[in-house]
Formats: C-alpha cells, sequence, structure tokens
C-alpha cells in the first residue's frame, strides 16, 4: 500500500512568553491531523508532509530531544531519503529555532516562510497569497497561542488554501501539564477528519472548546507555577466570553465560580455572573 500523497498547508510554532508549541493544518487528504503534526513538549513541534512518512515526524522529535538544531535535524532526514524530493517539513523546536525544508518535486505551488518562533509552508496550493496569508495573519494576531494558529490557518483558507478543495483540519497546541486537571500535555486537541467546511467546524468546536478546557488548563498552571503569564492568558479567555454571543447561562456561572478570588478578575467574575442570571430568567419566562 503506497503512502497518501498529502497536499496541505500548515503553521507551526512556538509561544515566545509561555514556551507552548503548536500546529494547525488543513488538507483535501482525509484527517490531516492523523499523519501531518508531531509535537513533544520539551524537544519542538514537526509538520511532515508531502509524500507522507510519518516515520519522519518521529524521527525530527528524536533529534531535537537529542539537542540537534531544526537545519541539521532537517539536513539528517532528508540525506538520507530517497524521497526526500516530494516531501515538505517545517520544524520549531523547544527554544524558537526555526527550520523549513520543500521538496523540489511536491505538488505546485510549493513554497513556505519562516521566522524565529514560526514557519508556514504548503503544497498543492492555490499560490503564495496562501502562505503569505498565513504568516502574516499569525504575526499580527492577538491572543493565545491557539487562536493565532487558528486565525492564520483561516487566513490561509480564505486565500485559496488547497486547490483541490477542502476535507480536514486539526489545531493542536502542547504544554507540559497542560491538559485536562495537569493529566498530560494535550492544551488544545482538535480534529476535524471530514466536513464540506472543516476550517468552520474547527473554529464552532474551538470557540467552546477554549472556554471549558483552555480555561481551566492556564488557571492550573497559573497556580502551579505561580505564573501571571498563564492568568492573563485565562482572563483574556474570560473578557472574551463575556463579550461573545454565547446563550449558555451555566458556562457563564463555570468561569464566574472557576475565576471568583483570582486577582484582578472581580469585574468580570461580576460580568459573567449577571450574564447568567439573564439568561436563566429569560429560559424560564
Amino acid at each position: 500500500m503506497s503512502c497518501p500523497n498529502i497536499g496541505t498547508y500548515s503553521i507551526v510554532a512556538r509561544d515566545p512568553e509561555s514556551g507552548e508549541l503548536g500546529i494547525a493544518v488543513a488538507s483535501r487528504a482525509l484527517d490531516v491531523g492523523y499523519f501531518v503534526p508531531w509535537i513533544r513538549t520539551g524537544c519542538g513541534a514537526v509538520a511532515c508532509q508531502g509524500l507522507l512518512n510519518p516515520a519522519l515526524g518521529l524521527k525530527c522529535l528524536r533529534g531535537l530531544a537529542k539537542g540537534i538544531t531544526p537545519a541539521d535535524v532537517i539536513r539528517n532526514t532528508t540525506a538520507r531519503d530517497p524521497q526526500a524530493h516530494i516531501r515538505q517539513i517545517g520544524i520549531v523546536d523547544a527554544r524558537g529555532r526555526t527550520a523549513i525544508f520543500s521538496g523540489r518535486d511536491c505538488i505546485p505551488w510549493t513554497g513556505h516562510r519562516m521566522a524565529r518562533g514560526v514557519t508556514v509552508q504548503g503544497n498543492c496550493l492555490t499560490g503564495p497569497i496562501v502562505i503569505d496569508r498565513m504568516f502574516d495573519t499569525f504575526n499580527s494576531a492577538k491572543g493565545p497561542l491557539a487562536e493565532r494558529l487558528l486565525r492564520a490557518l483561516e487566513a490561509g483558507d480564505k486565500a485559496g488554501g488547497d486547490k483541490r478543495g477542502k476535507l480536514s483540519a486539526a489545531l493542536l497546541v502542547r504544554f507540559p501539564k497542560g491538559g485536562y486537571k495537569g493529566s498530560d500535555d494535550r492544551l488544545v486537541d482538535i480534529r476535524v477528519a471530514r466536513h464540506r467546511e472543516p476550517l468552520r467546524a474547527l473554529r464552532q468546536i474551538y470557540e467552546t472548546w477554549q472556554y471549558h478546557y483552555m480555561t481551566l488548563a492556564y488557571l492550573g498552571l497559573s497556580e502551579g507555577k505561580q505564573d501571571r503569564a498563564f492568568l492573563r492568558r485565562a482572563r483574556y479567555l474570560l473578557i472574551k466570553a463575556n463579550t461573545s454571543r454565547l446563550k449558555d447561562a451555566h458556562l457563564y456561572n463555570f468561569l464566574a465560580e472557576k475565576f471568583r478570588g483570582k486577582k484582578g478578575c472581580q469585574r468580570d467574575v461580576l460580568r459573567a455572573s449577571l450574564l447568567a442570571h439573564r439568561l436563566q430568567r429569560k429560559k424560564i419566562r
């Protein structure tokens, strides 16, 4: 059985303030999140695409774990790969160092851009505007890493994305003890395996995920590390919820309860409580 040829576009990044590592990816291929993204906290994040070989993602992570630079990891990996000419790899390590490789025979249009802490790469695209829009959007976006990654992916989609069409997308962010109740490192783990509008579906999931799970993760990390950066991220999400069009009284009560007593959050907690009360009254009527 031959490996699928994954024409796709992706962004790999590290948050310079928190150290979070993340990848966002979309493609016409089925369940692209199953193949392309590879992340190991403390090492780095890798997107492997083009003619798919999942072993390359693992090899790249092993190289990063040994302290090898991203550039040398790619150089070593592609030197031993007889099909490197149809591969594409983007790497950001735990220190924010980056490297990209685009094989000369990847499906056109193929290209990439990178800066410290971020790589954007794609093949089988409608044109270079896809990469440019993703890169520029990520660098200008505000908010947590997951939000910036998703906005970049949406910008790529609007610019044309995969020229074959749309089918799947994924958003992953990793941080030590960033998972549910600190059980693992999966701060964000959302995949849309098959959908007519995968980016729209991914956004819909994220819009509730962020309040139920990311908020709790950031609050937990702020308590464990005494890190104000994580509390700022958590409060950012609380304010975002309070100014959204959500009609979920249970969620507002949940947020008010979790943030109660947190320094600098009193007004935001009161706002969430009032929104919950109003929604409950409307429901009773």
